[in-house]
């Protein structure tokens, strides 16, 4: 058991979530940290969440989820000294992210990284992938395909999905309330694609008729906001973070919604939150990775894919939904229909269920049977 004292030191919150006993612990992780202090910060955690996992009693099963690779620590350490098993998500291939970002830097702590990622997936009992793109990375690091199982984000339907729109809302942050919105919502850092998004937004300027709209922070929020004062961008509104209920309302009022990331391979086999979060609202959604994401919206027909190193693709996709309204309200109708029908929560959290029953069956056979 956790003594009072250990829950004090680490800042330990109880509560329960349906049904389910949750230990939070409190570790200091904003997106306008440098790479240095984020180190840190991961280390700290990874540290503290393993002393602390420890101590808790009457452990059948770990269900341990990236990033960083760091959280996956503690449950080796379960499975080393207490025979626990883990399953491990992946949510990023770290450190192949990190390294092609070049955050990740030099020969021997490389190798160090790369050796304890090949040691978590080999000691996992079941990987979970989130994008075909981390199933195929995963594979490659020599893992058998039947240890790997894709289970991707999950639609937030209860929370984007069939929002009245709020007539007052563009009054509230200084919108045109006939204007075509763009709107990209989510962390701003240097992986996002930021920039060329600005890069559209400045060949549109002119357009007193678009409107691009930011919602979130991160380390590139300061910069992109300068640089649309100084280059004269002023269809841009950068609304900070909003809680859910609010972002929900403000997407619901936007017309298209943008998911971009700078164009890195390892970029493309990210499975992004915001972009099932787009399907729920019922928004069509520009992709500018050439991953699954592209696949994706091009199969379902609920978005357009458009080049990453030209940002005029972006603009010109953006003028042509605006000039096709027909095209983009069945765009949206598709985009709702594949978050109702493939990436509901119902769905894809029966399926994870299902997985954890089925290794669970199995591991308790397999203990019988030594026994």
């Amino acid at each position: 058991m956790l003594t009072m004292e250990d829950e004090a030191r680490f800042r330990v919150k109880r509560t329960i979530v349906d049904g389910i006993r949750v230990i939070y612990m409190k570790g200091s992780y904003h997106q306008s940290m440098g790479i240095a202090r984020r180190v840190l910060s991961f280390i700290s955690f990874m540290v503290k969440s393993t002393f602390l996992a420890l101590r808790v009693k009457n452990v059948d099963l770990v269900i341990s989820t990236s990033t960083p690779l760091t959280v996956g620590f503690p449950a080796l350490i379960l499975k080393k000294f207490k025979g626990i098993p883990f399953i491990f998500e992946v949510r990023d291939l770290w450190p192949e992210v990190p390294i092609q970002m070049g955050g990740l830097k030099g020969k021997p702590m490389i190798r160090l990284v790369e050796w304890f990622e090949k040691a978590i997936y080999r000691n996992a009992v079941h990987i979970v992938a989130l994008s075909p793109g981390m199933l195929e990375g995963v594979a490659r690091r020599g893992i058998p395909v039947d240890k790997i199982s894709m289970i991707p984000n999950m639609a937030k339907l209860e929370v984007f999905g069939h929002v009245e729109k709020n007539a007052a809302l563009p009054d509230t942050f200084g919108l045109n309330s006939n204007s075509f919105k763009a709107v990209y919502f989510g962390s701003m850092g240097l992986a996002n694609g930021m920039e060329y998004i600005i890069d559209a937004a400045n060949l549109l300027k002119d357009h007193e008729d678009i409107e691009f709209v930011f919602l979130g922070n991160g380390a590139m929020r300061p910069m992109l906001k300068e640089r649309c004062r100084a280059e004269g961008i002023h269809n841009a509104f950068f609304l900070g973070f909003q809680a859910s209920r609010e972002l929900s309302q403000i997407v619901s009022f936007c017309d298209i919604s943008l998911v971009t990331f700078s164009n890195i391979p390892i970029l493309a086999t990210n499975s992004p939150q915001k972009l099932f979060d787009s399907l729920s609202a019922g928004k069509p959604v520009l992709v500018n990775s050439p991953g699954w994401t592209k696949e994706l919206v091009e199969t379902h027909q609920c978005g357009a894919f458009v080049d990453p190193e030209v940002p005029a693709a972006l603009a010109e996709k953006i003028l042509y939904l605006k000039a096709h309204p027909a095209v983009c309200r069945e765009m949206g109708r598709n985009a709702r229909k594949l978050a109702e029908t493939r990436y509901d929560k119902t769905i894809l959290c029966s399926q994870f269920g299902d997985l954890v029953d089925h290794l669970s069956s199995q591991l308790l056979s397999n203990k019988s049977e030594r026994n």
